[in-house]
């Protein structure tokens, strides 16, 4: 789908030189959208910024910011307005973590992963709601995972970051909608994705991280949020059936989920490889800054290109919405449907004389 230059948007993205910001980016491009592009390493940010230009966006700007750090957010946001105009939607997805036992890891790093992937979302999105709310539109869109709901084990920092997130935003969704205002915020939980992450962020696990599968590649979650961005009205989405299955699941019965994943939760995260010494690490500073590693990881043999649960919510989701459109025309000629029913009823019964006498004509 393409806009033209009329109804382009602007449309910012954290964490955008790789996985799911990256795939986020080259699909807001293909609508011809403009695109700010926000990340710490420059090769990487180069290389999303000409996969968008390509892409068909109508103008891309890539800028380099740390999302911990509110000052530099703040500028960024105000440098995206000056050059491409008012944001119409932004999108939160940078993050870092710790593969590593909760008792290994040390405060500064608990810290920095909670700065990134909670705090970070926090700075971004005020910063995108003190241009949104004066003019009374906007929406932001949180790039949550499962892990919101369930943490796993080796991913004790990213896990309790995500926790905050979700109910942070819980909070704010209610304060907005207590507002009136017509500015949304939705989240989209992740499934397993196929991106760099396992190759940069910092682990002290033994051998290869990687997702726990079912895997997904970057351009499902992609399509995930481009629609949350077309349809804020609701208060999040999952992504892939292995995603509404383990929230389902921890719903039910959580002390079972929590036996199950101590039981399968380390072999599940690592491959047969052994971790390399030299790994790239980019807990503190960008692995890609003189490095594109591009949108996907090494798992595009596993990787699954189609969901069919992501499929079937977005139809079921259209549908209603119909059904709803539908029920709202239909309750809009009511009160015209009524009038013209008594109307026919007053013209049956003048047709009539006394005691139901039909008329005579007139001669």
């Amino acid at each position: 789908m393409t806009r033209d230059d009329a109804r382009s948007r602007t449309v910012v993205i954290t964490g955008a030189s790789g996985g799911i910001g990256r795939a986020c980016a080259a699909g807001f491009a293909l609508r011809g959208d403009r695109v700010a592009l926000i990340a710490r390493g420059r090769a990487g940010l180069d290389g999303a910024a000409r996969e968008a230009e390509q892409a068909g966006a109508a103008k891309v700007i890539a800028i380099e910011a740390d999302v911990a750090d509110p000052d530099a957010v703040e500028a960024a946001a105000q440098r995206v307005e000056d050059e491409l105009g008012p944001i119409d939607v932004w999108v939160n997805d940078a993050f870092t973590s710790v593969f590593a036992p909760f008792s290994e890891i040390t405060p500064e790093e608990f810290r920095r992963v909670t700065e990134v992937t909670y705090l970070g979302y926090v700075y971004a999105t005020a910063a995108a709601l003190r241009r949104m709310l004066p003019r009374d539109a906007g929406v932001v869109v949180q790039v949550g995972s499962a892990l919101a709901y369930r943490g796993i084990p080796m991913q004790s920092a990213y896990s309790g970051a995500k926790h905050a997130l979700q109910g942070w935003h819980e909070a704010l969704r209610c304060e907005l909608l207590a507002s009136g205002t017509r500015v949304r915020t939705t989240m989209v939980q992740m499934p397993a994705v196929n991106t760099p992450q396992f190759d940069w962020v910092r682990s002290r696990l033994p051998r290869r991280a990687q997702p726990v599968p079912p895997i997904y590649q970057p351009e499902v979650a992609a399509r995930a949020v481009l629609y949350a961005a077309d349809h804020p009205g609701r208060r999040e989405y999952w992504v892939g059936g292995s995603t509404a299955a383990t929230l389902i699941a921890n719903a039910v019965a959580p002390g079972l989920l929590d036996r199950y994943l101590a039981r399968t939760g380390l072999d599940s995260q690592q491959t047969a490889e052994l971790q390399p010494q030299d790994a790239p690490d980019n807990l503190f500073a960008p692995a890609d800054a003189d490095q594109d590693f591009g949108s996907h990881g090494r798992f595009d043999d596993r990787a699954h290109a189609f969901s069919v649960q992501l499929t079937a919510a977005h139809r079921l989701g259209e549908l209603a919405r119909s059904a709803q459109r539908a029920l709202g025309r239909a309750r809009a000629g009511m009160p015209a449907l009524r009038a013209g029913i008594a109307a026919a009823g007053q013209a049956a019964r003048a047709s009539r004389g006394p005691r139901g006498v039909e008329a005579a004509p007139p001669s």
